[in-house]
Order: structure tokens, then sequence, then C-alpha cells
């Protein structure tokens, strides 16, 4: 599929969870799949601030990019972290060129293989819910048009997260981040279950795990709970397709 093409398709599928009952997790994992597939960038994931006004990681394009944004959180730097507080885009950043802006975060960043990296504030009527962090292999600036689609994804993805709600808020945005918090941790308890009942990676187990889901229309947490609770059997679980490559 064309990169236009499955830019819109992406967008109809983000669209499509502007009803009741979708699930946050879902919501954000295309994000960061679709951010992969049609812009050049090589890992994408996901944070939004807790009720607290902490950030908290939600969603990856991979096993590794979960967790790079964990240390994140836990050193308490990085480019999702500053973006997240100031809501300001950080867009090509040198990380061989790196000024001590983030002495921890940038060591365990070029050891996994990234050289530059990108973060998009997720904001709602000037606050920022959470942050899109893209990061790169190879050296170069990436594109105006690329930071204007992954800015635009974060955008469509952050109205499909709150829109159910008719009129935002605190008590309601504070909900909603609260349920998409609860839920990332459910489907962790069920990653582990399925990788260690499958003898597979991590990666592999949340593609099993959102290949049925979306085989079945069902969401992703509700699959996951299902497995944790011993309702769904990791080994029945369907297998995912083959990833799209880029155009």
């Amino acid at each position: 599929m064309a990169r236009e093409s499955l830019l819109i398709a992406t967008l109809v599928e983000l669209a499509d969870n502007l009803v009741d009952n979708y699930d946050v997790i879902d919501v954000l994992t295309v994000l960061s799949d679709r951010c992969v597939e049609t812009i050049d960038v090589d890992a994408a994931g996901v944070m939004l601030g807790s009720p607290a006004g902490e950030l908290q990681f939600v969603a990856s394009s991979s096993e590794s990019m979960r967790v790079l944004e964990l240390f994140q959180i836990q050193a308490d730097e990085g480019p999702c972290v500053d973006c997240f507080r100031s809501g300001e885009a950080i867009v090509n950043y040198n990380l061989r060129e790196d000024d001590n802006r983030w002495p921890n975060f940038t060591p365990r960043a070029l050891a996994q293989g990234f050289l530059s990296v990108h973060s998009l504030p997720m904001r709602l009527r000037g606050r920022a819910i959470g942050a899109l962090n893209l990061f790169r292999t190879h050296q170069g600036p990436m594109g105006v048009d690329d930071v204007a689609a992954a800015q635009g994804l974060a955008d469509v993805a952050t109205i499909a997260i709150l829109q159910h709600q008719s009129s935002l808020n605190a008590t309601a945005l504070n909900d909603q981040l609260s349920n998409a918090l609860n839920s990332r941790i459910i489907i962790e308890q069920a990653k582990g279950m399925i990788s260690q009942a499958t003898v597979g990676d991590m990666d592999q187990a949340f593609g099993r795990l959102r290949a049925h889901a979306r085989n079945h229309n069902e969401g992703l947490t509700g699959v996951a709970t299902r497995v944790v609770e011993g309702e769904l059997l990791p080994n029945d679980l369907d297998h995912p397709l083959p990833p799209r490559p880029k155009k």
C-alpha cells in the first residue's frame, strides 16, 4: 500500500475508534505501528500523563522501544519527558551531538542503535496529555512532511481517546487516562503469560494478542483480560500477518 493510501487508512482506522467502548491501548498501538510503517522512523512509542501528572508508558511499536520508554520514566529525563512537560515538539535531535541534555538517557538510546529522536506532544485545547516518541537508527533530519504527518496522527489519536465525553472536564479526562494505564498493566501480564506458554519473545506475544483481538473484533484489553483470567489459552491465540513493507 502506498504511503498516502496507508496514511488515509490509518486516519479511518483511528476515526473508527470514535465510538463507545473503544480500547485506548488499541488506538495508541495503531498510532505507534503506523508511524513506523508510513514515516521515516524505526520505532515509536506513546506515553500518557497520569491524573497525578506523571508520565506512564502506554504503547510502542516494539519491546525494545517499550524498555527505552520505561527507562525515560525511571530516569525522569529524555525527549518524551521534556515534550510532555513543555508541550513543545522536539524534532531532529542528534543523539551523537548530545549536549549533555539527557546524560542518562542518551547513552542508553545509543546503545540500542538509535541516532536521532523526535517527540511530539499529544495536545487537547492547549494541554498536553502525553507525547509521541519517534526514533531513528540512521542519520539525517526527518522531513517536514513526515513531521506534519506524525503530528497529524498524534492529534487524531488524541481526539479518539477523549471524544466520547461531550464536555471534557478534569474528572472525565482523569478517568480516561486512569483507564488507559490500568489496561496497560493487564496487557503486560498477558504478554508475559503468552511469551512463557508459547516460548516466544514479548514482541511475538503482543503480536498474537493483537492479531486475535483484531480477527475476532474484540478490544485488546478484553482479550488480555481473558488470557490473564484463564478463559483464553495463549496457544489458542491467532498468529499475526507479516508486517507491511514501507513504500
